[in-house]
């Protein structure tokens, strides 16, 4: 018989201590990621109306303070070393703000995943970057396995984010760079394809030297 959880109940059986705890443990958890999740959403909706900008791709107007903050990124990858961001210079970035507990960052991935393959031979690179812990994200990474690069943040990443813009810290955050790593484009909340296949055009269309 295969077991489940739900919230438990209020009176239980001397022999059922243990297996009540573990039920009433498993459910706060559940509880605790749901929270989570719904107060993701509430910051990708609280940060749109702070931002005063609907949940759309938005053009950016050149910011050298943008690109220096990028530029000067340093967070480790999942086998430990330091990355910088500036190590893609040269190529279509698409930084990706997610965790592992968001479930709109989840849905998106496989389509992130798509179209690197199909825009990797243009110089198209997704960099994810997790605002999470390293062992979730490694698990999950394994699990749906993720091709492109994932560099954990912590609190560094939410720094990075508000100084691109997403002053209430909501996810997903995606954000495009051109090819010298100035930022162009960004979006609060999960991107579709079409969207997405719409901001890279432009960017694409420019020559590379």
């Amino acid at each position: 018989m295969s077991a489940s959880c739900s919230r438990p109940r209020s009176r239980e059986g001397p022999s059922s201590g243990r297996a009540s705890a573990k039920c009433a443990r498993c459910w706060r958890e559940k509880m605790a990621l749901r929270r989570r999740e719904a107060l993701a959403l509430a910051g990708v909706a609280l940060a749109a109306a702070m931002a005063g900008f609907v949940l759309g791709p938005r053009l950016l107007q050149r910011d050298s303070g943008e690109a220096a903050s990028i530029a000067a990124a340093r967070f480790q990858d999942l086998a430990g070393a330091t990355r910088s961001l500036s190590e893609w210079n040269g190529r279509i970035r698409l930084l990706n703000f997610w965790a592992t507990w968001c479930a709109p960052c989840r849905e998106e991935i496989p389509m992130l995943m798509e179209l690197r393959a199909e825009y990797s031979q243009f110089g198209v690179e997704v960099v994810g970057i997790a605002i999470d812990m390293a062992s979730k994200v490694s698990d999950y990474v394994r699990k749906m396995r993720i091709d492109y690069p994932i560099l954990v943040a912590d609190a560094g990443g939410l720094d990075l984010m508000r100084s691109l813009g997403n002053t209430a810290g909501g996810l997903p955050y995606t954000v495009l760079l051109d090819r010298q790593g100035n930022p162009v484009r960004r979006k609060l909340g999960a991107l579709r394809r079409d969207e997405l296949l719409a901001m890279l055009k432009p960017l694409l269309a420019r020559p590379t030297t």
